[in-house]
C-alpha cells in the first residue's frame, strides 16, 4: 500500500503568515498530491508511482490528484479575513493576473476554463484549487511550464472528476505546457514575471 503524507508543502506557510499575501515556488522533485477527497488506489498506478519512490501527499483543499515536477511553477495566494468570497471569483482574478503575466513574454490565447483551469484553446495548462479555513481562504495553481504530459499520463489515473471541455480524453491527450504552445522561456523566468505582476497587483494598501 503506497503510503501517503500529510501536505507539507512551501505554500502551507502562507496560512501560518498570510500577511506575506503570495508565494512562488519550484518544486525541486517529482510528487504526487492527492485532492482532500481522492484515494490514492484509485487514483494512481500504485505499482508505477511505487517502483519510481515518488513521494505522495494530501492536501487539505479540493480538486482532483496533481503530479508535481520540477518543469512546473506553483502558485499560492492567501486573501486573509476575505472567506466571504466565492471561489469562482477568486479563480478569475488570480487565473487573470497569471494570464497577463504570460502575455507579457508573447503568449496569447489563455483562458480560464471550467471552473479553475487555464487553457490554451481545450487543452489545459494549469489547475488550481482553494482551501478554506477559518479566517483564510488560500488559492494555489500549478502551471505547466515544460512537462510532457506523459509523465502524468504514467502515474494518475483518469480523474473521477473532469471539467467540460475535457471530454474524456487522456492526460496526454488534455493537458499541453507552456513550451508546447511557444513559451520561450524556463520556468525560472515565468516565476520572475509572476512574481513582478503579484507584487504591483497583491501589495497591501
Amino acid at each position: 500500500m503506497l503510503k501517503v503524507t500529510e501536505y507539507n508543502l512551501p505554500d502551507v506557510e502562507l496560512l501560518n503568515h498570510p500577511s506575506h499575501r503570495f508565494m512562488t515556488w519550484i518544486p525541486r522533485q517529482n510528487c504526487i498530491v492527492l485532492g482532500a477527497s481522492n484515494r490514492a488506489e484509485e487514483a494512481l498506478y500504485a505499482e508505477r508511482v511505487e517502483q519510481d519512490a515518488i513521494p505522495v501527499l494530501k492536501r487539505p483543499s479540493g480538486g482532483q490528484t496533481v503530479m508535481l515536477t520540477p518543469g512546473n511553477l506553483l502558485v499560492a495566494v492567501v486573501f486573509a479575513e476575505q472567506t466571504s468570497l466565492q471561489p469562482k471569483v477568486i479563480f478569475h482574478y488570480v487565473n487573470d493576473l497569471i494570464i497577463a503575466a504570460i502575455a507579457g513574454s508573447g503568449i496569447y490565447g489563455l483562458a480560464t476554463r471550467g471552473i479553475s483551469d487555464i487553457s490554451y484553446g481545450n487543452r489545459k495548462i494549469s489547475g488550481s484549487s482553494i482551501y478554506r479555513s477559518r479566517n483564510t481562504l488560500l488559492y494555489h495553481a500549478v502551471i505547466n511550464v515544460s512537462e510532457s504530459a506523459s509523465t502524468f499520463e504514467k502515474y494518475l489515473k483518469h480523474p473521477s472528476k473532469e471539467p467540460d471541455y475535457r471530454l474524456g480524453r487522456s492526460h496526454s491527450e488534455f493537458v499541453t505546457s507552456l513550451r508546447e504552445i511557444g513559451y520561450p522561456y524556463d520556468v525560472l523566468h515565468l516565476q520572475s514575471a509572476i512574481n513582478d505582476s503579484f507584487e504591483r497587483e497583491l501589495t497591501e494598501e
